[in-house]
C-alpha cells in the first residue's frame, strides 16, 4: 500500500470526510495549520441523529477548509439497500446473531461518491477521522480506488506527528479551545453508533466486554425489546411492489425510494 501516506503532504489538497465531530474538526484544523490544503466533504446519508446538515460545511470552513461541500448520498444508499434486500444480503449472521449490513453499505456509498466529488475539485488524497484500529482504512481505500485509481490515502491517525500532539479526545478538545473555537467535547458513550437512512448499528468499547450485552444500548432506530417496561404493539403493514421494488406502504405511494 505505497499510496498510503505516513506524514502530512504539505502544500497539497487533501479531501477529508467531515462529520463535524471532534476527530474530523481537530484533524481539519491541524492539517491547515501544518501547511496542507484541506477540502471537506460531508455525506448526507439520512442519519436520524444529525439535526442540521446544512451547518456542517459552514463549520468546516471555520476550521480552515478551502472548500466544503454537502454531498447527498441518500438515493444511492437506498438503491444499494434495496438491492441487498433482493439478494438476501441486508444482514449477515455470526454465531446465530444477525448483524444488519446498514453500516457496511453506508461505507461503500460514502467511499465512492465522496471520492467522485473530490475528483471534481482536483483532489486526489483521501482523509478521514477513523483510527488505525478499525477496518475503515481498508474500506475507504478499496472503495475509493474503484472511482479514482490514482487515489492516495492520508489518515491523521497513522501520522505520528498528529498522534504525538493530539493523541486523545481531551487533547483534541483542548487544542480547538486554545485556538479560539467554541467546541464542547460531548460525553463519550459506552459504545459506538453508526446510523443512516437504512438503519443503525452499535459496536465497540463496552459492548466488546463479555460481561456486557445489548442491554446497555439505547437504540435510536429500534425498540429496546429486552426492557420489561417496553411494550411492542402488533402492527400490520402492507407493501406494494413494482418490478421487484417497493413503491407504496399501507396504501401511500411515494414519489421516490428515499421518501419511501
Amino acid at each position: 500500500m505505497g499510496n498510503i501516506l505516513g506524514s502530512l503532504p504539505a502544500g497539497e489538497k487533501i479531501g477529508i470526510a467531515f462529520s463535524g465531530g471532534l476527530d474530523t474538526s481537530a484533524a481539519l484544523y491541524w492539517m491547515r495549520e501544518h501547511g496542507a490544503i484541506p477540502y471537506a466533504y460531508t455525506a448526507n446519508l439520512g442519519q436520524p441523529d444529525e439535526s442540521n446538515y446544512e451547518d456542517i460545511p459552514r463549520r468546516a470552513r471555520e476550521y480552515g477548509a478551502e472548500e466544503a461541500r454537502l454531498v447527498d448520498c441518500r438515493d444511492e444508499l437506498v438503491r444499494e439497500g434495496l438491492i441487498a434486500i433482493q439478494c438476501g444480503a441486508f444482514h449477515i449472521t455470526t454465531a446465530g446473531v444477525p448483524y444488519f449490513n446498514t453500516t457496511p453499505l453506508g461505507r461503500a456509498v460514502t467511499g465512492t461518491i465522496l471520492v467522485a466529488a473530490m475528483m471534481e475539485d482536483g483532489v486526489n488524497i483521501w482523509g478521514d477521522g477513523s483510527t488505525y484500529k478499525g477496518n475503515d482504512i481498508e474500506r475507504f481505500y478499496r472503495y475509493g480506488l474503484l472511482v479514482n485509481p490514482q487515489l492516495r490515502i492520508y489518515k491523521p491517525w497513522l501520522d505520528s506527528a498528529f498522534i504525538d500532539q493530539l493523541g486523545g479526545r481531551a487533547e483534541m478538545s483542548d487544542y480547538l479551545a486554545e485556538a479560539g473555537f467554541q467546541y464542547r467535547m460531548s460525553t463519550e458513550k459506552a459504545y459506538s453508533t453508526d446510523s443512516n437512512i437504512l438503519g443503525a448499528t452499535h459496536e465497540a468499547k463496552h459492548l466488546e466486554e463479555l460481561d456486557n450485552g445489548i442491554t446497555i444500548v439505547d437504540p435510536i432506530m429500534g425498540v429496546a425489546f429486552w426492557r420489561p417496561d417496553v411494550e411492542i404493539a402488533y402492527e400490520e403493514v402492507t407493501v406494494r411492489y413494482e418490478e421487484g421494488l417497493p413503491v407504496s406502504v399501507n396504501g401511500e405511494t411515494f414519489a421516490d425510494h428515499v421518501a419511501l
